[in-house]
């Protein structure tokens, strides 16, 4: 294999031997990786040694190496309401017609806290790059994005922001109430200056913008052909949820006439630009037009299966050429930020509907070069030479592995849920499986304190 030429052993890091490595392709890095200036320069086979010397090593003997990886669909905010109990066991429109107006009294101390939250569980988790989408600007929260990107920035991760809205509230047949609805004007101008001020473009990127008008059932039509069209003359990605209920697909066909794809078709949004939350619920000919227009799709298992939303169809998916990711959905229907039980979830979930074969390394896929792929990101999601050094190591020293054989199989099948190590762009940001400078405790009372509050009003 071909290396890139080796640069001074000063910024050289070896990552040395693992216990095992699960690439997201076809190298073998089972003697480690050695990381320069932020990304991954070479890939070592068993027995091999570095081309050139590295000052610095990390012994990986006792740790799985993984991508980092990537959520590509979340709620940050909603951290603040777990298990709640008047929709513990509630489907999702009347899930979402109790939480609305709680949601619409966050304030922005709440959604920093919620965020902060939210990062700092999927790091832990292995996480080193999260989409989420914030569709909520009532009153007082207009700078919501702008309190994300402080937030990503402390934990030092990477992010895709989306820049959500609802315009649809209930005066107008739509779902959340008028209070936390935006006028089109209004939404369109915050898209273009948030794009302006924070989108990075390049495989090193750490903030990326999207636009992403909620959902079918709060946002109008021309919302959502306004956004296309402005998400193309900034070339910028899109989203939004899609297929995620039956009550979604009544809705459409009665509030525009149309099935989920040809109301996507009809606004402009069937292109390799947008990925789509959930992708439940498509008939065999909309998963051919998905495939055939790139259109991504981010599997959320856990929210799906919380809220008997359905099972998504990710194997045929795929096959049509679809791009397929996992997402950990909001922490209000999973109710936790953790990526790689989220990936133990996907597993189960498809071999339940496709048979036990599903392999373990499918689903790790699916939650690294799956959802670079979700996200347009190339450069993240694998271990090989030019990409980005952004790593999880998981221990297997824990009683729930004892006895285990294969240790990648074990990442999944025996419940790995926390990191032992974690980088990004070559900074380590989880050491002994803390978070460096993080006064955890100190967020965990000031946040609950948060949730008490809003849920109480």
């Amino acid at each position: 294999m071909n290396q890139p030429a080796a640069p001074a052993a000063a910024s050289r890091l070896w990552i040395r031997n693992p216990q095992a490595a699960f690439t997201a392709n076809q190298l073998d890095a089972s003697g480690g990786v050695v990381v320069s200036g932020g990304t991954i320069v070479e890939v070592l086979a068993a027995g091999q040694q570095p081309s050139a010397p590295c000052r610095q090593t990390f012994d990986a003997g006792s740790h799985v190496l993984l991508p980092g990886l990537i959520n590509t669909h979340h709620h940050f905010y909603q951290t603040l309401t777990r298990a709640w109990g008047p929709v513990a066991n509630a489907p999702l429109f009347p899930w979402l017609q109790n939480l609305y107006p709680v949601w619409a009294r966050l304030t922005p101390r709440d959604l920093e806290l919620a965020a902060t939250a939210a990062l700092a569980e999927l790091l832990l988790s292995g996480c080193t790059t999260a989409a989420d989408h914030h569709y909520l600007f009532p009153a007082g929260l207009e700078d919501a994005i702008d309190i994300e990107v402080e937030a990503v920035r402390r934990l030092g991760m990477r992010a895709t922001l989306t820049r959500g809205s609802m315009t649809l509230g209930t005066g107008d047949g739509g779902l959340p109430p008028q209070s936390t609805v935006q006028a089109p004007e209004v939404v369109l101008a915050d898209s273009e200056r948030l794009v302006g001020r924070y989108h990075e473009r390049g495989g090193d990127a750490v903030i990326q913008i999207a636009l992403a008008p909620c959902s079918p059932f709060s946002v109008t039509k021309e919302v959502m052909a306004e956004s296309a069209a402005l998400a193309e003359r900034l070339d910028v990605r899109l989203h939004t949820h899609l297929a995620e209920t039956l009550d979604e697909e009544d809705f459409c066909r009665e509030m525009f006439g149309l099935r989920t794809v040809d109301y996507l078709d009809s606004v402009g949004w069937l292109t390799d630009r947008t990925w789509l939350g959930h992708g439940i619920h498509f008939s065999d000919a909309e998963i051919a037009r998905l495939g055939a227009a790139g259109t991504a799709v981010a599997h959320c298992p856990t929210s799906n299966m919380r809220l008997a939303s359905g099972t998504a169809r990710v194997l045929e998916m795929e096959d049509a050429g679809v791009p397929v990711g996992l997402g950990v959905d909001g922490s209000a229907s999973n109710d936790a930020s953790n990526m790689i039980l989220e990936a133990r979830q996907a597993l189960y979930l498809q071999r339940l509907r496709y048979g036990a074969d599903v392999p373990v390394e499918r689903a790790l896929g699916w939650a690294t070069k799956g959802s670079a792929a979700v996200l347009g990101r190339p450069g993240l999601g694998q271990l090989a030479p030019g990409m980005q050094a952004d790593l999880a190591l998981f221990r297997l020293d824990d009683l729930r592995f004892s006895g285990s054989h294969d240790p990648v199989a074990a990442m999944l099948l025996c419940a790995a849920d926390r990191a032992d190590r974690v980088m990004v762009g070559g900074q380590w940001r989880v050491a002994d499986g803390q978070i460096p400078g993080l006064d955890v405790a100190g967020l965990i009372a000031e946040h609950s304190a948060a949730a008490h509050r809003l849920v109480n009003g």
